[in-house]
């Protein structure tokens, strides 16, 4: 183990390292070399591609449409992204019953212009995306076959028990960038969630109700200043953790909030702690950047340090706290041998 002192430029780095990558930005690098499809597979709009060798496919994605074009009832994967559309009207996807995937991320549909039956009639619906609209709250009656929803980067405020009601299919849910203040208890019939990514919010608490199966819980860049008691108990699976730019201090974390097993990651940077919390011997990730911290406490990682117990922890970030490489301990390296790198 080394341990390598740094200086604290995790604040100048562009906001582009964090921000979500478009998984279907490929299409619009097919474009850029001059791809257009043959639109022999069918009826399909003129203003879209309908490729033969593919179908069940209609490719209207940075047209500059500013309506919805007709989709034929074959279709079962429409890319619509990247456009400047504004309504979504009942009648719009009334012939599209067969949709699997629906990708309209990078638009411009408000609240008050998506149909309340817009989406009624999708019942084979998996993938929804809306980031990046100008949405205030989640569209109604949507399809409860949805597998994975992204609702990231508009102006959602709230999110009611009935907006996600019976959604038991559910496994993927982005709402990040948003102005949502209080979720209630809409996450709570979510059986299937495995990554809820709440981050970049209006939150003062930690959610009540979340589902109980959740791999990854994303709550950074929020307002939280405290962890509820017993907050990791209800979980059977969580591997990931990221509350990173919070107000959380040491008095808002209980006694071994965050010393269990399973744990991969656990982020806690950007906070006001004054104390390295005490966690699990597996976890492997930590991230501590940012806070107030004044000591090295080699028991928050190992309670006996000797030859057959110590930590699993790879990744180890405390630069930019109160501390310096004279202040860890010197038997650290037989309690953290796995740690190739200690950042102070």
């Amino acid at each position: 183990m080394r341990v390598v002192c740094v200086f604290l430029f995790a604040a100048l780095l562009p906001s582009s390292l964090s921000q979500r990558h478009d998984p279907f930005q490929w299409l619009s690098a097919l474009r850029s070399q001059g791809y257009h499809a043959d639109n022999t597979g069918g009826e399909c709009p003129e203003e879209c591609d309908c490729p033969p060798s593919f179908p069940i496919a209609m490719y209207c994605d940075g047209r500059g449409l500013t309506v919805m074009p007709t989709v034929p009832s074959r279709m079962k994967y429409l890319y619509l992204q990247h456009n400047a559309i504004t309504a979504l009207p009942d009648e719009a996807l009334a012939n599209a019953t067969s949709l699997v995937w629906m990708m309209m991320h990078y638009n411009q549909l408000s609240s008050d212009r998506i149909g309340k039956k817009a989406f009624a009639k999708l019942q084979s619906l998996e993938r929804l995306y809306l980031q990046h609209n100008n949405l205030t709250r989640v569209p109604p009656n949507l399809p409860r076959s949805l597998r994975d929803l992204r609702l990231n980067g508009n102006s959602i405020n709230k999110v009611t028990p009935a907006a996600l009601e019976g959604m038991d299919n559910l496994t993927v849910l982005y709402l990040h960038d948003n102005a949502v203040t209080d979720v209630a208890a809409s996450l709570k019939g979510l059986n299937s969630l495995t990554l809820l990514d709440i981050s970049g919010n209006k939150l003062k608490k930690v959610p009540d109700g979340l589902p109980e199966h959740l791999h990854q819980l994303y709550l950074e860049s929020n307002s939280i200043s405290a962890v509820p008691e017993g907050f990791l108990r209800q979980f059977s699976q969580l591997q990931y953790i990221r509350m990173g730019h919070n107000q959380i201090t040491d008095k808002g974390i209980p006694p071994n909030t965050f010393n269990v097993t399973g744990l991969v990651e656990l982020d806690l940077s950007y906070n006001k702690l004054e104390r390295i919390p005490p966690v699990s011997a597996t976890l492997e990730h930590l991230y501590l950047q940012a806070n107030q911290i004044k000591e090295f406490t080699l028991g928050s990682f190992c309670s006996v340090v000797d030859v057959m117990n110590y930590s699993k922890l790879r990744t180890l970030r405390l630069d930019g706290n109160e501390i310096s490489a004279q202040d860890v301990p010197s038997d650290s390296a037989l309690c953290l041998r796995l740690a190739a790198t200690i950042e102070l």
